[in-house]
């Protein structure tokens, strides 16, 4: 009985991680290169927490103070959004207080990728 427990435990651990999503390395890296010096993933700093922004409204984190223009967001941040504002966030909402741009596509699609890793 007790080998089956142990069977059966390993099988689901398995199951589940398979489950969970994976990190990316590169975009971590990238992300901790290029967006850490304002954000972190669980704690606001100078700019909103960004654990779970992916499938977030836009200027939605209520511990953050937004900018006005930001808080007159009315969108979800999903991948083509976020590829936009960080290539130039003026574009996409005029007034914003963030003015750091990622030029470089390769970049701004490693930093998407890894954000979409991070769930609440």
């Amino acid at each position: 009985m007790r080998n089956k427990i142990i069977a059966l435990s390993v099988f689901l651990w398995f199951v589940l991680t398979a489950m969970l999503p994976a990190q990316d390395p590169e975009g971590k890296a990238v992300f901790e290169k290029r967006c850490a010096g304002c954000h972190a993933l669980d704690a606001d700093h100078e700019g909103p927490r960004l654990r779970g922004v992916v499938g977030r409204r836009a200027g939605s984190v209520p511990s953050f103070e937004y900018s006005n223009a930001m808080k007159g967001a009315n969108f979800t941040w999903d991948a083509a959004l976020l590829d936009r504002w960080l290539t130039d966030t003026n574009s996409l909402v005029p007034g914003n207080d963030m003015s750091f741009r990622v030029a470089k596509a390769e970049e701004r699609a490693a930093i998407i990728e890894y954000l979409k890793t991070l769930t609440r």
